[in-house]
């Protein structure tokens, strides 16, 4: 198996998984969002190949599988270097599929609920084309990872190529960068810190948390799904909660005396959002497991580690 992004909070946790399900892994990263620390239990196993590599550039591997999850998935850094977001959205889903095409591997890419934008439709099926501007701040993101898709459509009509394509929704858990601006760990460090808990927003707006555990299986049930089945499929736990209700959650779970604050929210941030996992239920047999409250406790473990928390946990 190749795992691009393979050192990043999803990628790690994915290697772990087809590591410890018998797998021999490549991963490749090139660090700018993933840290080997990531993954530190798993480079002395023989199975196991790490390689510094940025999928902007072609990449020369024998592999009968591939997870292509390589970008920047947070504001703070897809927006820090736009254009790269985009080159690697692009330009990186074409050299994988120009690997897995010359292979005749199996490709799964990461795509995003980002797809759909600000929706109109609530929840959001796989048949909802979205509500996404093209110029706007978060565009780099969303316009690549929808580019990405219509390039795999375009490498499976007309080469025939084994294509998957998962709509990954809001997740969490250990591994996530701590700096990376996502509203979890940010409301979990400023609360393991005692800091204002900063909410964007009036705190009305809602998301759907998957643990990251579930969000691997749902890939790996994906990538073995028959080959008829292609998706877009989405990925993500249906259970909605106000971005309000989070923050006074993890205050309580942390035991943690901060107090809310309130900001504008950030140009385009969605209001709503909330997978429809219907067709991950029949197609996969896929539901997530882990509860918000047993998923944030997990969370709040590893950042109470973590030097950036309130912990000492090394992050190389």
């Amino acid at each position: 198996m190749l795992v691009t992004g393979g050192a990043g909070f999803l990628g790690s946790h994915l290697c772990k998984r087809l590591i410890a399900g018998g797998c021999e892994v490549i991963c490749a990263d090139n660090f700018y969002t993933g840290s080997k620390h990531n993954v530190r239990e798993l480079l002395g196993n023989p199975d196991f190949e790490i390689i510094r590599h940025d999928i902007n550039f072609p990449l020369y591997v024998e592999v009968d599988e591939i997870y292509n999850l390589a970008c920047p998935a947070s504001p703070v850094h897809y927006q820090l270097d736009p254009v790269q977001t985009t080159k690697t959205s692009v330009q990186g889903a074409i050299n994988m599929l120009g690997l897995a095409k010359r292979l005749g591997a199996r490709i799964l890419q990461a795509s995003t609920s980002e797809v759909y934008g600000d929706p109109e439709m609530h929840p959001q099926p796989e048949s909802y084309c979205g509500r996404v501007s093209p110029i706007g701040p978060r565009a780099c993101y969303d316009e690549g990872k929808r580019c990405a898709e219509t390039l795999f459509f375009d490498y499976h009509r007309m080469h025939g190529l084994d294509i998957k394509v998962a709509r990954i929704f809001n997740t969490y858990g250990p591994n996530m960068h701590p700096e990376d601006g996502r509203v979890v760990s940010n409301f979990i460090i400023q609360a393991l810190r005692g800091e204002a808990v900063t909410i964007f927003g009036d705190g009305t707006q809602t998301r759907s948390f998957c643990f990251v555990s579930d969000m691997v299986e749902g890939l790996v049930r994906l990538m073995g799904s028959p080959k008829n089945f292609t998706g877009p499929v989405n990925l993500g736990n249906p259970a909605e909660i106000t971005i309000k209700r989070l923050a006074e959650q993890v205050i309580d779970l942390t035991g943690s005396s901060s107090e809310l604050v309130f900001k504008p929210l950030p140009q385009d941030d969605p209001v709503r959002r909330r997978p429809d996992i219907t067709l991950a239920k029949e197609k996969l047999d896929w539901k997530p497991s882990v509860t918000l409250q047993e998923g944030l406790k997990r969370t709040i473990e590893y950042f109470g580690g973590h030097p950036n928390g309130t912990g000492q946990c090394p992050r190389a």
